[in-house]
């Protein structure tokens, strides 16, 4: 695990030390440890998309599946994540977000497949 940053590496030894069978994954350190995620949902492939930032993925994602807010993306339906990014300075996501959100349908579309071409929902096992 040396390739780990160093408090990432602190958070997986502390977690499995408290819990040895803990099957925490790499992946809920790194979310524990990195502040700000822009985020991008729809509710299909090439359907509706809602781009987002957060400083919690897994709970604002929850929210989002769970209709928790009645906003643009519960009307829509919007509950698969397909694209995340992690940001350390708030400031940096906003302005990715905002970025983001003014490009041309065809490119955030083309972000998307670059990282998952086949939308499968990022988020599909967090709440299980």
């Amino acid at each position: 695990m040396s390739f780990l940053r160093p408090r990432v590496a602190l958070a997986l030894a502390v977690a499995q030390s408290r819990n040895p069978t803990s099957t925490i994954s790499l992946f809920e350190i790194v979310i524990m440890h990195s502040s700000y995620f822009v985020y991008i949902l729809t509710n299909k492939k090439n359907g509706t998309l809602y781009v987002g930032v957060t400083n919690d993925l897994k709970r604002r994602i929850y929210e989002h599946k769970h209709h928790i807010y009645k906003g643009f993306s519960a009307r829509y339906g919007l509950d698969m994540l397909v694209y995340f990014e992690m940001h350390n300075n708030i400031k940096d996501a906003i302005l990715r977000e905002k970025r983001i959100k003014k490009w041309k349908r065809a490119w955030k579309l083309e972000l998307i497949a670059s990282t998952n071409p086949n939308w499968i929902d990022l988020a599909e096992d967090w709440y299980e």
